[in-house]
């Protein structure tokens, strides 16, 4: 990559946006206001606002290997933390897809190193639903089940948060469950029926 080109592109779109509108930058420097967070993956083919079609300030983003929420990663803590409880959004988001090398990653019995502990959470999420996915013969299918699955355990790491637990009784935020099919550029909701797993760990998971 001509990294030069980063900053030519970078002129052209500073000129394209105040074309449309002179004020452009000046109202992006007021602050921000987004109305979702969304949790993805950091695959360098899978760009947050451009496949919901959204502009800056419309979304907070966050992104790790496989779109992991993690109790004990205080990134991904901190962001929900300042997301749900600051800025107030009513949507929170967790995006997974299909072809995700860390899913596969996770899938093989390779020693990677330092992504083990991590790769380490998605085989949790494999162990808690192995029956369904030894069903499955075809390889591709149980992978991509499995990039469905961890973006349902996900969502439920998010809500056994307190913050995540408050914002919901307080103004009804959701938690939405997505996969982005980069095979063909939909944008799928897993429709997952978080009241019903809220209900299920309530006696364990819920917190005042």
């Amino acid at each position: 990559m001509n990294l030069e080109r980063v900053f030519e592109n970078n002129k052209k779109w500073i000129e394209s946006k105040l074309e449309v509108d002179p004020d452009y930058f000046e109202a992006l420097g007021e602050g921000q206001n987004p109305d979702l967070l969304f949790i993805g993956c950091s695959d360098s083919r899978v760009t947050a606002e451009e496949l919901m079609g959204l502009g800056p300030g419309e979304a907070f983003v966050h992104r790790n290997i496989a779109n992991m929420v993690i109790a004990t990663d205080l990134n991904v803590m901190s962001v929900i933390e300042y997301a749900v409880m600051h800025l107030k959004v009513n949507h929170v988001v967790v995006c997974g897809h299909y072809a995700c090398g860390g899913v596969k990653a996770a899938m093989q019995s390779a020693d990677l190193g330092i992504l083990n502990p991590w790769l380490r959470n998605i085989r949790d999420v494999y162990r808690l639903h192995k029956r369904e996915l030894n069903a499955i013969e075809n390889e591709e299918k149980k992978y991509e089940r499995l990039v469905e699955l961890n973006v349902q355990e996900q969502c439920v790491n998010l809500i056994k948060t307190s913050a995540v637990q408050k914002a919901v009784r307080e103004r009804g935020l959701k938690v939405h469950g997505w996969v982005f099919d980069i095979h063909t550029g939909e944008l799928i909701d897993l429709k997952i029926d978080f009241e019903a797993i809220l209900e299920k760990i309530r006696e364990i998971y819920h917190l005042d």
